[in-house]
């Protein structure tokens, strides 16, 4: 049975010298889903997919369904490669490839869901963008992957992953410690760092409001996306150099799940508050309903 709580399970895989990777695997074994060769075979495939998706909104211009949104990754993407960030050869690479995710999300094409589609951006950014400039294999990334799913686990059995649900905090506060962890498993940190670098990126976004302009995964949510990749480059970071957090992971997934319930509905997914009923925001909401209605027309002559 997996174990929930992260100090009990950083404790056990101290005592049998596991990583967090090596266990979420092993529990997917023993749960009878596929034998070691074919669990890391199938996660190979999901880092497939995760891989394309960071890559061809970078490449070319991709718009959105509602037309709202997209370009803003390849628009980035030769800002970055033109040596004028001011961030730092990972973490601009990773905010790239989160808004290429996120817009191909928007343009209705193939991504993980991971955790969800909303937040789909955060941790494919992480694990390519540690993998290209750290140079580390795929074997290395396939097991970041098993580490940000028992994560991910924890969160998902403790508290939730839904923006309608917890808020956005719940949705890329949860992708941002999935990813944090990974980068920390990859890079060779132990699993108590992993969770320390996990609780730092929750607790960096308590409170943030699901608010999607028009009822879409686009704005604010792209770059939510983006900014989400940063916050996990940087707990992992934080992690990595000895930094702790002060509130457990345990605790702080729980803080998650008491604001997400102590939110009003508004800014929980359902467009009724926030960036939403902003006056440019109910602009946007009208020009979408526009664009839709046109399409519908369309496709009825």
């Amino acid at each position: 049975m997996f174990i929930m709580d992260a100090e009990k399970l950083t404790a056990y895989l101290r005592q049998e010298n596991m990583r967090l990777s090596d266990y979420a695997l092993l529990q997917e074994m023993e749960a009878g889903t596929g034998t070691r060769q074919e669990l890391r075979e199938r996660m190979a495939q999901t880092l497939a997919v995760m891989e394309r998706s960071v890559e061809k909104a970078r490449r070319e211009p991709v718009r959105s369904v509602s037309g709202l949104t997209g370009g803003n990754a390849c628009l980035y993407e030769n800002y970055r490669k033109e040596g004028k960030s001011i961030l730092g050869d990972t973490a601009s690479l990773a905010v790239a490839m989160a808004l290429s995710c996120s817009e191909l999300n928007a343009s209705m094409q193939c991504i993980v869901a991971c955790p969800t589609a909303g937040s789909c951006g955060i941790v494919p950014a992480v694990l390519v963008s540690c993998a290209e400039t750290h140079g580390l294999d795929r074997e290395k990334v396939i097991d970041g992957l098993f580490a940000a799913s028992a994560v991910g686990i924890m969160i998902g059995s403790r508290a939730t992953l839904a923006g309608a649900e917890g808020g956005c905090q719940a949705e890329c506060g949860s992708a941002a410690a999935m990813g944090a962890a990974a980068a920390v498993e990859m890079l060779g940190g132990t699993p108590d760092m992993a969770f320390h670098a996990a609780a730092m990126a929750l607790k960096n976004v308590l409170g943030l409001t699901c608010d999607p302009v028009a009822g879409l995964v686009e704005i604010p949510c792209i770059k939510r996306n983006a900014s989400g990749a940063v916050n996990a480059l940087l707990s992992a970071d934080l992690a990595l150099a000895g930094v702790k957090s002060h509130i457990p992971f345990d605790e702080v997934v729980e803080a998650m799940y008491a604001i997400g319930k102590a939110m009003p509905s508004e800014i929980r997914e359902t467009a009724k508050g926030g960036l939403a009923v902003t006056r440019t925001g109910q602009r946007l909401r009208e020009l979408a309903e526009a664009a839709k209605a046109g399409k519908t027309a369309e496709r009825t002559e």
